[in-house]
């Protein structure tokens, strides 16, 4: 068992999962293109052209302009900012947003009529919830970040602290 993991770097229970995640693709590729494959195909393409010219250029200029706030700000303000990483308290929440708007944005844009007949809601509850869902990411962000900055701060004290005990 050693020398397998020293040959593959990991369990074989790591090897299994990949595989089967390999093979779950394979078999979803295979059911896919077996209705349009010229339509999945030029969708594939197309997505992948869009998002490469198009959406990472936007979310990456998003990124760096946040990195450089939230780096003058670090620098101006007296007290200490946010732990290392800061700026992820900001991205997980909204990525994980941007992601289900992505996946659900004809419910949420109310793109799709007549989609109250297969849900059983009416069409105006996806907008609300995507926001309710997405206000609630960026609370608990906001409370990790306040969790870790006074843990920060807590771990701060005892270490300038010559008579708290080790």
């Amino acid at each position: 068992m050693k020398g397998f993991r020293a040959r593959y770097g990991a369990s074989p229970l790591h090897l299994l999962l990949v595989l089967c995640s390999f093979f779950l693709a394979l078999y979803a590729g295979v059911r896919l293109l077996k209705g349009d494959a010229l339509g999945v195909a030029l969708w594939f393409v197309g997505a992948v052209l869009l998002h490469d010219l198009v959406v990472l250029p936007l979310y990456t200029a998003a990124d760096r302009l946040l990195q450089a706030v939230f780096r003058r700000r670090r620098r101006t303000a007296g007290p200490p900012g946010p732990p290392a990483g800061g700026i992820n308290y900001l991205r997980v929440p909204a990525f994980v947003s941007l992601l289900l708007l992505v996946v659900w944005y004809p419910l949420v844009l109310h793109r799709v009529p007549g989609f109250s007949r297969y849900t059983g809601l009416p069409a105006g509850v996806f907008r609300d919830r995507w926001l309710l869902i997405t206000a609630a990411l960026f609370a608990a962000s906001a409370v990790c970040l306040v969790v870790a900055r006074w843990r920060a701060r807590a771990a701060r004290r005892r270490a300038d602290d010559p008579s708290a005990p080790a």
